[in-house]
């Protein structure tokens, strides 16, 4: 393991450490004016049950965001472990980030990319400055998943899937034997 002191903590070994936290991929989309707007955020957070809240952080220099913000309506799409190269497209700096993403809209505007795993149609809520982001708080208004799904994730920059299901069988042998399973 590699430690650093204060003086070495660079943008460069901050985004190596933080690669090492695995994350989901979701999509963030709305309708603006007669198109959909979207892009992938990494950066998603439960936050709160009541009232409903999520988070994500979006950088600063996003040309994409102030666009969404006015949209009224936000989907967030939880992109299933099949979805990278819907998640490669709507990350895209150019291009029709949509094109070959199966979508669709709701009634209240926000837009959804098809076989998402799960789905959230939100409403900015607040955003907060956080250095080189912003973190914008959404409020939930619908929420619906596929309990069987398998999400995509990113890790060390890269679409990854799950693993199969070893660790919850471990799980399952712990709950048998009546103990919790270790966690780290």
């Amino acid at each position: 393991m590699s430690t650093r002191d204060a003086n070495d903590v660079t943008p460069t070994v901050l985004k190596e450490t933080y690669a090492s936290f695995p994350t989901g991929v979701t999509a963030l989309c709305a309708m603006v004016g007669d198109e959909p707007v979207g892009m992938t955020v990494g950066s998603f957070t439960a936050v709160s049950l009541e009232p409903p809240l999520v988070s994500m952080c979006i950088i600063n220099s996003s040309a994409t965001w102030p666009r969404l913000r006015t949209g009224g309506a936000l989907g967030i799409s939880v992109l299933g472990e099949d979805q990278a190269v819907a998640g490669q497209r709507l990350a895209a700096r150019t291009g029709d980030r949509f094109d070959g993403v199966p979508w669709e809209a709701a009634p209240s505007g926000a837009v959804f990319v098809k076989g998402a795993v799960a789905r959230l149609d939100c409403a900015l809520h607040s955003e907060l400055p956080a250095g080189d982001h912003l973190i914008a708080l959404l409020t939930i208004r619908t929420a619906e998943h596929d309990p069987g799904a398998r999400p995509l994730i990113f890790h060390r920059r890269t679409f990854r899937a799950l693993a199969p299901d070893a660790l919850d069988a471990a799980a399952r042998e712990s709950a048998l034997a009546g103990a919790l399973p270790d966690t780290p």
